[in-house]
Order: C-alpha cells, then sequence, then structure tokens
C-alpha cells in the first residue's frame, strides 16, 4: 500500500485531490496535512474522514519537527505539496508570509524528504516529491502564443514570485543531490470546493447574496480555465510516470476573458434561481497593481508523454460548478462566516 503525504490538502485543489485518489485506488494511504487558515477548511472533507485510509494532521509546513514526525512515523511514498498561500491581493498586502510559507516551507518539505529518502546510494526506488505550481511563475503573455515549459520565468506578483521561488528550489534539489521531484505548473483552477476569494465562487456567492460584482479594470484580462478532476488526474499520472526532475504544464484549453465568466454567472443564476440577478451588479474596480493581461499554456509536453488531455468544456465545467454552489449553500455558508467574513470586508469593502 503506497502513502502519500498530501500538504494543504483541506484547501481547494487539494481536497479534491484527496476526493479522486481515494475514490479512484482503494489500495492507497493518505496523510493530510494543513493548517487550516481561513481558506483551509475541513468541511471540504467530510464525507471521507472516516475512510481508514485517510488520516488528518493540522500543522504547518514550516514546522521541521511536524513534518519530520509524519516521516519517522510513515513510511512515506509519495509527497505532492499543494500547501501554499495562494490569493495574489492578499500577497501584495503581506508578501512577507507568502514568501514563508511558500518558499520556506517548501524547503522544509525538501529537506524532511531528502533526509528520509536518501540513502548511501542515491535515493530509494518508488519515492517521489511532486511540486504544484502555476503557471503565473511565467508572467504574462501578448495577445498570441503560451507558455512552454522552457518559457523564461517572469513572475510579476509577490504571490507568483514565492511559487516561482519555491519551483527553483525544488529544481535545485534536482539538479544538486538528484533527488525524485517534478514540478506541475497548472492554469486557473475551477470547481467544488473553492474557497469564495476566487474569481467564480466570489461571483456566485454574490450574486445569490444580490452584491457588487467587483471586476478589476476593463474585465478582459485572459485566463486558460482547468476543470480541476482535470487537473488531478494530470497530478497523478505525473506522480506515476513522470520523467524525474521535469516540469509538466496542465492546461484546460479554455481561454475567457474575465467578464465573460461573470456575465455567464450572471446569466445562469438569473435564468435559474433569481431573475433579479443582472449585469447591473458588476462593479468595475481600480485595477489590481502588476495585474497579468493574458495566460495560456502548451500541453503538448503531458499530452504526448503521458497520455493526459482536459476532458472538462468549459461549457461543461462552468455548468457544474455553478450548480456545485447552488447545491452547496450550508457549504459556503459555513465557511463564509466568522474569520472570512473580516477578510471579505477588507479586501472588498462592505456592500
Amino acid at each position: 500500500m503506497k502513502t502519500y503525504l498530501v500538504t494543504g490538502g483541506a484547501g481547494f485543489i487539494g481536497s479534491n485531490f484527496v476526493h479522486y485518489m481515494l475514490k479512484k485506488y482503494n489500495d492507497i494511504k493518505i496523510i493530510n496535512i494543513d493548517k487550516l487558515t481561513y481558506a483551509g477548511n475541513l468541511e471540504n472533507l467530510k464525507e471521507i474522514e472516516k475512510n481508514p485510509n485517510y488520516s488528518f494532521v493540522q500543522g504547518d509546513i514550516c514546522d521541521k519537527e511536524t513534518i519530520e514526525k509524519i516521516f519517522e512515523e510513515n513510511e512515506i511514498d509519495y509527497l505532492v505539496n499543494f500547501a501554499a498561500e495562494s490569493h495574489v491581493d492578499r500577497s501584495i498586502r503581506e508578501p512577507e508570509v507568502f514568501a514563508k510559507t511558500n518558499v520556506l516551507g517548501t524547503v522544509t518539505l525538501l529537506n524532511a524528504a531528502k533526509k528520509y529518502w536518501e540513502t548511501e546510494d542515491g535515493f530509494k526506488a518508488g519515492k517521489k516529491y511532486l511540486q504544484v505550481s502555476t503557471d503565473e511563475v511565467y508572467g504574462s503573455l501578448g495577445e498570441t502564443g503560451y507558455f512552454m515549459e522552457t518559457t523564461p520565468l517572469d513572475s510579476h506578483s509577490p504571490y507568483s514570485s514565492s511559487k516561482a521561488g519555491a519551483d527553483l528550489m525544488v529544481k535545485a534539489y534536482f539538479d544538486t543531490f538528484k533527488m525524485p521531484v517534478n514540478i506541475t505548473r497548472c492554469s486557473n483552477n475551477y470547481g467544488p470546493y473553492q474557497f469564495p476569494e476566487k474569481l467564480i465562487p466570489l461571483i456566485i456567492n454574490n450574486c445569490l447574496a444580490k452584491k457588487d460584482l467587483p471586476v478589476y479594470g476593463d474585465g478582459l484580462n485572459i485566463r486558460d480555465w482547468l476543470y480541476v478532476e482535470d487537473h488531478c488526474k494530470a497530478i497523478d499520472m505525473v506522480i506515476n510516470d513522470g520523467r524525474l526532475g521535469e516540469v509538466y504544464n496542465v492546461g484546460g484549453h479554455n481561454e475567457r476573458t474575465n467578464i465573460y465568466i461573470v456575465k455567464t454567472i450572471i446569466e445562469y443564476v438569473g435564468n435559474n434561481i433569481d431573475s433579479a440577478v443582472t449585469e447591473n451588479l458588476i462593479k468595475y474596480v481600480e485595477d489590481r497593481k502588476g495585474h497579468d493581461r493574458r495566460y495560456g499554456i502548451d500541453p503538448t509536453k503531458i499530452k504526448e508523454e503521458l497520455g493526459w488531455e482536459p476532458e472538462t468544456t468549459f461549457e461543461v465545467g462552468i455548468k457544474k460548478t455553478i450548480q456545485w454552489y447552488l447545491d452547496n449553500k450550508e457549504w459556503m455558508n459555513n465557511i463564509t462566516s466568522g474569520q472570512y467574513q473580516n477578510y471579505y470586508e477588507k479586501m472588498y469593502g462592505r456592500n
């Protein structure tokens, strides 16, 4: 039975990965460690919390003693690092928090894995560290072209810069120590359990509450959208078959402007839930500092080497996503109370 240490497994992508893996495999064990900051929530894992193949540890990836204790008590085969501070707006306000968690936390994980996996002859067979990264490390694209794995890193925000720094540390451990690692860089994920500071759940939540729908600048910034379950499948394939030391871009072939996303959600909610939800709720706000104009990923490498392709079109995925939030209003209410409400008002103001 293979044992996975999943960091940040109570967050959006991490919790979806835990669900995906336990549904697909009955012969694996998952240990989930999460600090449970405002964006990490055990509500995301209620369905599997009694699964005998799953266990949870509340802890910080920067805490060397906690991480090493997990390695001492378990034979960890794979470490999958989702844990990260991940919201660009907050990184502009608190860059030091992002540098600590995303860079130094990654180094703590790498050191622990190296300590327990390394032998006199190299590293134990069947071990791998996988760093889950982002296309934001590449910077911004013009109207044409795509990010490839060979695209130079050119991060612009404190968030993306901290992720780029973490990626470079992972690469350094491969280059210096020959540690078995991979890095995946994904486009914008969407789907169930996404914390409502991010665009899609934020707009859905505000539509239901008839609050203003904040849109940065002219709303024409473009992102490549990837349904989260497709991303989880890609990570699983890289863990099993990715060439050691390689980076794999994971993209959805679904480029859309932010304003298109907002209007799509308004249309769905207005037609199916409340006709009073209209485009009149849209509120254009001052553009984010250093706001990248366009992201687009070329996933040719992962397709050719591992056979992965996105299976969910945006038209299908966005409807599934909106409907999930509509069907899980209790989940939304539970995680948008308390400390999140204070955070929301600080970020977006009262309305």
